[in-house]
């Protein structure tokens, strides 16, 4: 697919995806405007489900790169929606060596990369500690990251559930409602002079944040629901 119908393709989905999920899952999002506009960027996430990609892609107009296992694309239907959101499939999963090459390589590129440091789904709603792999991309890259919160993903599709669960807008409140929150970037030099441990600290403390941000976010009353 050509770059001109890739950015098509994406914006399409969004169009689409955006009152899909706001429908079906009242989801809530604020910050979004705090992802740079253009240059590579790293947006750092918690992992909660399936939905957690297409959840922050519809929240955030910067148009995002993500990693996905190739396992993934067995379905035509599923593949053709994820790499509408400009999925990536590679072998194994998290950041390994197959995953560090792929980034570095986007990022070159000038692209804006969505990971999930935790590296798998969590299996019991909180956040999970982060692998050390993001650390090295970190230095490798050396681009601002933005810390992002994910809340309700876990309770609308826990990683033991075949499909996902419904919490329709204007309807009673449901476990299910989503919520993202986007967090300031963080300069790539204010974590370079950080010894190992401590950026892994920093960054898990970040997107802890911005998760109870959209934790209480998601939980604003029916008439408050809505993207900004």
């Amino acid at each position: 697919m050509s770059p001109l119908w890739s950015e098509i393709g994406y914006e399409l989905a969004q169009w689409l995806c955006l009152p899909a999920l706001t429908l079906a899952y009242s989801l809530r999002a604020e910050g979004g405007h705090r992802v740079p506009p253009s240059g590579p960027v790293l947006l750092a996430a918690n992992h909660q489900s399936f939905l957690d990609p297409l959840v922050i892609g519809a929240s955030v107009r910067r148009h995002l790169y993500y990693l996905a296992r190739s396992t993934l694309f067995r379905h035509p239907w599923f593949a053709a929606l994820i790499r509408a959101f400009h999925a990536v499939p590679i072998d194994q999963e998290g950041i390994g060596k197959e995953g560090l090459k792929t980034v570095l390589e986007l990022l070159k590129e000038g692209r804006a990369v969505l990971l999930f440091p935790e590296g798998h789904r969590t299996s019991d709603g909180a956040m999970q500690p982060l692998r050390p792999g993001i650390e090295l991309l970190i230095r490798r890259a050396r681009v601002p990251v933005v810390p992002v919160g994910l809340a309700g993903a876990f309770e609308a599709w826990p990683r033991q559930a075949r499909w996902p669960s419904l919490a329709p807008l204007f309807l009673p409140a449901r476990r299910g409602a989503l919520a993202v929150a986007v967090g300031p970037p963080i300069s790539p030099e204010s974590l370079l002079r950080l010894p190992r441990e401590d950026v892994l600290r920093e960054l898990a403390e970040r997107m802890r944040r911005m998760q109870e941000r959209a934790e209480r976010l998601r939980r604003r009353p029916p008439e408050e629901r809505r993207v900004r």
